[in-house]
């Protein structure tokens, strides 16, 4: 069973990485954006994508504590 969640528990934390890095980036573009053009007061695309982005980053996670919840459980 390990030989199979393991595997699964990397993918997951590469997937929060990827998302991580993506909603930096958004950010960053947002922040760029925000200062250049002085506006900030509706959600623009970026920051739609910068939420999407960081929203993925918590599911990932929390799939990755289920499977490390489910590794320990069956170690013991």
């Amino acid at each position: 069973m390990n030989y199979v969640l393991v595997p699964v528990l990397l993918v997951l934390m590469g997937l929060v990485a990827f998302s991580l890095i993506r909603g930096i980036i958004a950010f960053l573009k947002t922040t760029r954006i925000d200062l250049e053009t002085g506006e900030g007061k509706t959600a623009t695309d970026m920051q739609l994508a910068q939420n999407k982005a960081m929203f993925a980053r918590i599911k990932y996670q929390a799939l990755a504590i289920v499977v490390v919840v489910i590794i320990l459980a069956v170690a013991r």
